[in-house]
Order: C-alpha cells, then structure tokens, then sequence
C-alpha cells in the first residue's frame, strides 16, 4: 500500500485541484443545463486521469448519467457516485480555509469522485489492475431520491463483486456506512374554498386549517423506537390574510429501517382523509429507497475496509446512519455494499459543508486499497 499512498500524494495538489474543478461547475440537481455541464467536466476528468470515456444516458427532466469502464474481465468493482447538489447557483462560495475545503457538494459528494477517479489511476500507474474490471456509475438526480437513475442502477450495477459507494464518510470519526434508512417522498396538495375572511368567513373552508391536522396525523406516524421519522418539510398555504385559504401544500420525509415500516407508513400516508367537508386532498409520492441492511456480505467489505485502513495507518468503524443513498438500491439488489468511502468533513446540505484536504490523500488510498483487497494480499504501509 505504500507505493499507492506515496504516488497519490506526489499527485496530491492535482487531486485538490481536481476538486475544486468539479465543485466549480455548479449542479444543482433541478437545473438540467448545470448538471450536464458539470457531467461534461466530469467526462474530461475521467478522460484525462483515466484515458476513457462515457456511456451517456440521456435524460430528458433530469441531467444525464454517465458510465466509465476500465477493464474487460475480471473481478469487477463498481464505483458509485451522483454529481447533483442541493445548492442553488451561487448559494455557496468555493473557499480555502485552515486546512478545509468549502463548496457546494463538495463533500456530498463530489471530492468522493474525484478521489474514486484518483485511486484508479494510481492503480493504472503502478500496473496494479490487471485481471480487475472497473465500473463508475455516476447519477445526476440522486438528491432528488434518483427519479430516473433508480432503474438505470438497477440495469447496470449487477455484475458486481462489490459496490463501494463513494458517499462521505461520517463526520466526526470518518466511520463508514454499513447500513441505511429506507426513505420515502410524499406531496399533499389540499383543496378548500375561499372566501372573505371578515364579509363571509362562513361561506369558506379553509385548507390551512385542514393543514395543521393533517400535519399532527402526520406527526403521529413517527415511530422512534422502531427507526420510524416522518417529517413535514415543507408546509405552505393561502395568499392573502383577509382570504379564508382556498389551497395548502406539504411536504414530507420518511425514514424507515425496515420494509414493515416502509408498508405502514405509505398505506397510512395514502389513506388520509379529510378533515373538513369540502376539502380535497390529493397524495402523491411514495418510498424510493428501501432500507439498507448489514449483510454477511456487507460485513466483509467492512473487515477488508478495516485491513486495508489499518496497512495505511489509520482506523476505521462501520455505522448505521438515518440518510439514504444509491447503495440502498444495490444493497436491495443483494450486490455487497459498502458505503461512505468517500472524503471526509461536516455540513451535508448545510452551508458550512466542507471537507479535510489532509484526509483526501488516505481516502483515496482506501478505496485503490478496496479493489486490491478482493484478490490481492494488502500489506502494511510503514512510514
């Protein structure tokens, strides 16, 4: 492991360089335009460090997926990562500050990519990947709960003799992620009748109250001592104050770790009724992930994680985490996942998101050690 390590921090000005590159081109997840452009750079960067080009899916709501392959045969390690953001153009500064790296999404998750990007080539350098097959499948819309990348994963991550999802590690220990919250989204669209709120308040029904109970129905659902949260996001109403509220919107989050869980709370979500006589409720959405668990399978991605941290000389731990990611579906797939391999940092769509840049270098190193790991004896990097 140490040639790896030692290759990839000669390079590593390139690599944060690289980052900051793909952080630059902005990509928030419903701005089409933004996410193809960013995919565009990420096509270079692969074609630069790596010498391969895309498979494009195109998309006609969402940006487009992209597919990297290195390798004809052999065991086969796929690589997945989304390029979307939760942040708006501008939203976010791209900043240096005391060893961490600002941006929008560039912990969740592009400095994952590019370090993913970077481990290969060290890999490809040193002669290491012959026998091996590399897969990237990098999505566009996974902030969104994969809309239209669910079935593209679905139709090329099979194959696999083990998933590494370069998502961030968790903040605070850089522990990696052997299990998931399944996560659902729900739309409640109400529809009352409008009226003067001072002449005839009698004559209207209003959809904001017709909102507040439906929201502690909602609240009721949460089931904590199961895993079980539903949360009301987005709650918005009405248009003027002196007019009884003719229309009222929610927005909702669920997390379930387990699929009975899943199944109660979508048949309690859709059989809502209505409070009031002449109120209208229409309900769409549903679960998009199914709950990731710790398999015998998973468990040994871990064990390797944990050699191959532990030759490069650091430690590691494998948690459960309450947020989704592509590796749900993978995981349900039942290909071995392992996720949170990629950079470390806090503030996941929060504005303070950074990264350590002192962590990029050992990251990366982790996951070139992943791919060895299936077949090849990891041995001790002494410094």
């Amino acid at each position: 492991m140490k040639n790896i390590k030692d290759y990839l921090q000669h390079h590593a000005d390139e690599i944060l360089g690289d980052i900051k590159r793909l952080v630059a081109a902005e990509s928030p997840s419903h701005d089409k335009l933004a996410v193809d452009e960013c995919g565009e750079v990420l096509q270079s960067l692969f074609q630069q460090r790596l010498g391969i080009s895309a498979s494009v899916s195109r998309q006609q709501e969402y940006g487009n997926h992209l597919k990297f392959t290195l390798g004809d045969s052999g065991p086969q390690t796929t690589i997945i990562g989304h390029f979307d953001t939760v942040w708006d153009r501008g939203e976010l500064t791209l900043r240096e500050e005391e060893g961490k790296l600002f941006g929008p999404g560039v912990l969740d998750m592009k400095a994952g990519l590019v370090q993913a990007i970077w481990a290969v080539r060290a890999l490809q350098a040193l002669d290491r990947l012959v026998g091996k097959r590399i897969v990237f499948l990098c999505n566009s819309d996974e902030e969104l709960g994969s809309p239209s990348s669910s079935d593209w994963l679905a139709q090329h991550a099979p194959g696999a003799d083990q998933v590494l999802v370069v998502e961030p590690a968790v903040a605070g220990s850089g522990a990696l992620k052997v299990a998931r919250k399944g996560t659902g989204r729900y739309d409640i669209t109400i529809a009352g009748q409008a009226a003067h709120a001072g002449n005839n308040p009698e004559e209207g029904v209003s959809a904001i109250h017709e909102m507040a109970q439906q929201i502690l129905v909602l609240h009721a659902l949460n089931a904590p001592e199961r895993g079980t949260t539903v949360n009301v996001g987005i709650a918005n109403g009405g248009g003027r104050i002196n007019v009884v509220a003719d229309h009222a919107q929610l927005g909702i989050d669920t997390r379930v770790t387990c699929e009975e869980e899943a199944q109660r709370i979508d048949a309690a979500i859709n059989q809502l009724q209505p409070f009031s006589a002449g109120i209208g409720l229409r309900i769409s959405g549903g679960q998009k992930r199914p709950p990731m668990r710790q398999t015998p399978a998973s468990l040994l991605l871990l064990t390797r994680a944990q050699r191959v941290a532990q030759a490069l000389g650091f430690s590691l731990e494998g948690k459960s985490v309450g947020g989704g990611s592509d590796g749900n579906f993978t995981a349900a797939l039942g290909l071995p996942t392992l996720d949170g391999l990629g950079a470390t940092g806090a503030g996941i769509h929060a504005r303070h998101e950074h990264i350590i840049i002192a962590d990029i270098v050992p990251r990366a190193a982790l996951v070139a050690g992943m791919i060895l790991a299936d077949t090849e004896e990891v041995t001790p990097c002494h410094n």
